[in-house]
């Protein structure tokens, strides 16, 4: 049986974290035993990890990750580098915001058959319009700097063969704050087996995000330079 690990960063989720987590573990019913819930906790200042500790003396396959970066980009690469250190066959990316619909996941499941990558598509999201501008603005840039056409690059709603991943993960430097962008332009610039398959999006359940519009507009002006080099790599 295929080895899924289901992983998600968190932070400062104390509000949304047991209810997620409770949520997505039930999605490893019917998978191979090995599988695992992971999700990395680094830097939290409420009671995100005293949950997640009490969590898990009844969930013997959800793991916690406490020593990577607080950042989310960061402990995005941390989780698939793990998931690929123990084997995983799959990596599933979510959230721990509660966005994300677990009953949309068996049919990702389902098509894993046929395709090695399956990324979720935002036709419509609730999460504000000034998110929805940044993402369609995302897009428009992967297309100028990278000729890649994506209705979605940064959706954490992600299923991806592990063997394909590790072909791009040593690309990011540990540090990278939006590898899921990098890694779907990638899968789309090399012609990876791939589709688009449309998802909810909701509000976030509790608490706030811990990534506000200046965060994201200060990320958004570094990642020009890094696009510039990445494109100098992709076509050397």
């Amino acid at each position: 049986m295929d080895k899924l690990y289901i992983v998600m960063p968190a932070y400062n989720e104390e509000e949304n974290i047991e209810a997620v987590v409770r949520a997505w573990y039930q999605q490893l019913e019917g998978k191979s035993k090995a599988s695992r819930l992971v999700v990395a906790d680094s830097g939290s200042t409420d009671n995100t990890h005293q949950i997640l500790w009490k969590l898990k003396a009844g969930m013997p396959q959800l793991e916690i990750l406490t020593d990577s970066d607080r950042r989310h980009g960061p402990k995005v690469i941390a989780l698939y580098q793990y998931a690929i250190s123990q084997g995983a066959d799959y990596i599933f990316q979510t959230d721990s915001d509660g966005q994300t619909e677990p009953n949309q996941f068996p049919l990702f499941w389902d098509k894993r058959i046929e395709y090695d990558i399956v990324l979720g598509y935002r036709a419509e999201r609730s999460d504000g319009k000034q998110r929805d501008f940044v993402e369609k603005v995302v897009c428009t840039l992967l297309k100028i700097y990278f000729g890649v056409t994506v209705p979605d690059a940064n959706a954490p709603f992600r299923l991806m063969k592990a063997s394909v991943v590790e072909k791009y993960l040593y690309r990011l430097w540990p540090e990278y704050d939006i590898p899921n962008i990098m890694l779907t332009t990638w899968f789309a610039f090399y012609h990876e087996n791939y589709i688009f398959q449309k998802i909810s999006f909701h509000p976030r359940q509790g608490g706030i995000n811990s990534v506000n519009m200046p965060g994201i507009m200060k990320i958004g002006w570094k990642a020009l330079g890094d696009f510039r080099t990445f494109k100098k790599e992709m076509v050397s």
